[in-house]
């Protein structure tokens, strides 16, 4: 053979071997990333159903102080959390020193102190479990077993980034009122045999008040960050206008994930990804009234999204809101680990893992049947969506390594 002849022999032999071993080590790390991914969907299956425990083993730590540690910039708790049972049966059950009007908004909550000092929200009963809110994506009151249904998704999903909710009874006459603040006080009244209250927000009135079944009333109890993390308030990008007439420009331009990517913090780091993973909760949730978010403060974009009040959330089974989804189809871009995690809940995977998830909430059943059904069927939209995503643009492009920097969006 001569010798030029051998030349480009070799140089084809060491250009197959290049591509050889790059693909070669690709798919390792990919299947080692399918690996560990399949591992922790196990790690959360074994782990899903909380027993709510009256005390903590192996530590003198209190149930506030354990919870209060759990929380970092990308995550409230953490993979494995062997004392949730407790903590949970805390705020389940620890004595209200201190009842006051929620914190600003535009519905109806309570701000409690429970013994040990820890803050918690409470939002009240509004619908039977079988009531079904027409009109609005966003229509209706709060709904207090959504804020409890939405938490264990949070777990399920694997995304970590929303703070603990368990349902909780109270009575009105002996538990609250002895301790409620006098802003609080002014506004109980009672409706026939029940004692009712309209608290303080934007669209509070005394002519809608929450009222209990007798002095007894259901709700659910959200634990508050601690103190240490101080929050910060963005705008939606996604957000909607809430006005007749007026589309947001997300809306009417499909070019618009475009500009979202050029303008921080969404133009590089975690930022973007949250907003995809957020858009595929609110859609399998039925919530289309997230038109602000927030994260820690001073975190230049590192921080979570976290998946704060969820109450208007499980109105309508019947109604699949797809622009929910409009973050994940217009930039056809969502995490790896999401996918996968997404992937090993078909097939009626989801429904079963959230009502094993539940089923020892104090105010179990927690979500309707309908409700459950819903979830699997909303699933099957959003892989829907993500294939056509990866049909058009390539899996490479649209599924997006968890570490991978985002500047070259």
């Amino acid at each position: 053979m001569k010798l030029k002849q051998r030349v480009v022999l070799l140089a084809i032999l060491l250009v197959i071997f290049i591509f050889t071993k790059v693909f070669l080590i690709d798919n390792l790390d990919t299947s080692a990333a399918n690996r560990e991914d399949q591992r922790a969907f196990h790690r959360m299956m074994a782990g899903l159903r909380v027993e709510l425990v009256p005390k903590l083993d192996h530590t003198l730590q209190s149930p506030w102080e354990i919870a209060a540690q759990w929380v970092v910039p990308r995550e409230v708790y953490p993979e494995e959390t062997p004392e949730l049972g407790a903590i949970m049966h805390a705020m389940a059950t620890k004595k209200i020193i201190k009842a006051d009007v929620g914190y600003k908004g535009t519905q109806l909550k309570a701000l409690l102190i429970l013994e040990g000092g820890q803050k918690v929200v409470f939002k009240p009963k509004r619908y039977n479990r079988d009531y079904v809110v027409e009109g609005e994506p966003y229509a209706g009151y709060d709904r207090h077993n959504a804020e409890v249904a939405a938490f264990h998704l949070d777990r399920v999903l694997g995304f970590r980034r929303a703070p603990l909710v368990v349902g909780r009874f109270v009575n009105l006459r002996t538990e609250i009122k002895p301790v409620a603040t006098e802003q609080l006080l002014s506004t109980f009244l009672t409706v026939g045999n029940n004692t009712c209250f309209y608290g303080k927000c934007y669209y509070c009135r005394e002519t809608e008040p929450a009222c209990a079944d007798g002095d007894t009333m259901e709700g659910s109890v959200t634990l508050w960050l601690p103190d240490v993390w101080p929050l910060q308030k963005h705008r939606h990008p996604w957000g909607r206008t809430y006005r007749e007439g007026k589309l947001a420009r997300w809306e009417y331009d499909e070019s618009y994930c475009d500009a979202v990517k050029k303008t921080s913090p969404y133009d590089s780091g975690p930022r973007l990804l949250d907003i995809i993973d957020t858009a595929v909760f609110d859609y399998l949730i039925g919530n289309a009234d997230r038109h602000h978010y927030e994260s820690f403060q001073d975190d230049e974009g590192a921080s979570m999204l976290i998946l704060l009040d969820n109450a208007k959330s499980f109105g309508n089974p019947s109604l699949d809101e797809r622009s929910i989804l409009a973050p994940l189809y217009q930039c056809c871009i969502i995490r790896v680990s999401t996918w996968n995690r997404l992937n090993s809940l078909k097939n009626g995977v989801l429904k079963s893992a959230l009502k094993s998830a539940m089923a020892h909430d104090p105010i179990s059943p927690v979500l309707s049947d309908p409700h459950l059904d819903a979830l699997d069927q909303r699933l099957l939209s959003v892989l829907a969506a993500v294939k056509q995503c990866t049909d058009q643009f390539g899996m490479d492009t649209a599924l997006v390594e968890d570490r991978m920097p985002l500047s070259h969006l």
